[in-house]
């Protein structure tokens, strides 16, 4: 008799670089630091319509957080985001039970340091010329802006396209042209004290093609992720520009 549980990976995350879960497979990362949100980007990529059950650990004294990442064919569903703070934890797992059979999904961290290996994103810097640059799925943009109010525009033509900004203890989910229901039941799950006090993941709405969101640069890095699937990111843009 074959044991499947033989096939079952456990896989050093420390880089918090994009990697592929199954059955059975665990990710850890021990190098979250103080003062520092991070994301967890979640992917079904099972190339069917089964949802996958996604367990993290980020306590040992708290239970496993679930997050159900909706199936899809065609790798066109969204990506779901865990968020947890590196001052209530120093370390994250990230796992799928042996139990559960082709569920299959791609995962990374995001942060302004995450993450360090960037194999299989797409990572380059955000000119603050004003020009629209492509979003697309599996792209990190990030920029220094000086001490100076900046704009930042995101667009798409898509309905309810979904992208992050990360700061150093806050993050900002960006949802451009928002159905009425708003954002899917799991889609955004924050993680631990720090992580859930108010303003630390704000989300930031709009019911047209594009949003704007000022922000004034202290010499510190933003970066900004999407966070939507393949098709939807075809005709999705970034700019930032200098006021």
């Amino acid at each position: 008799m074959e044991s499947i549980g033989l096939l079952a990976t456990q896989t050093n995350w420390n880089g918090g670089q994009r990697i592929t879960l199954k059955s059975g497979d665990t990710a850890t990362c021990t190098t979250l630091s103080p003062g520092q949100l991070y994301g967890i980007f979640i992917y079904n990529s099972a190339q069917n319509d089964t949802n996958a059950k996604v367990n993290v650990v980020w306590s040992n004294s708290q239970p496993p957080c679930a997050i159900t990442v909706p199936g899809t064919t065609a790798n066109a569903g969204l990506s779901s985001m865990g968020f947890v703070s590196g001052t209530d934890t120093q370390t994250v797992s990230v796992s799928i039970a042996p139990n559960s059979g082709l569920s299959q999904v791609d995962i990374w961290l995001g942060s302004v340091s995450m993450p360090t290996s960037t194999s299989g994103l797409n990572n380059q810097p955000l000119q603050a010329n004003g020009e629209l640059y492509q979003f697309n799925k599996y792209t990190r943009y990030y920029a220094v802006p000086p001490s100076k109010w900046m704009s930042l525009t995101i667009v798409s033509k898509i309905t309810q396209f979904i992208s992050c900004q990360f700061r150093q203890s806050q993050a900002t989910v960006f949802v451009v042209n928002e159905t009425s229901h708003g954002l899917l039941d799991g889609q955004v799950t924050k993680m631990g004290p720090t992580a859930s006090e108010k303003g630390a993941v704000d989300i930031k709405t709009s019911d047209i093609q594009s949003i704007n969101y000022n922000l004034q640069g202290d010499g510190t890095q933003y970066v900004w992720m999407d966070a939507d699937s393949q098709q939807d990111s075809q005709s999705a843009s970034i700019a930032l520009q200098s006021l």
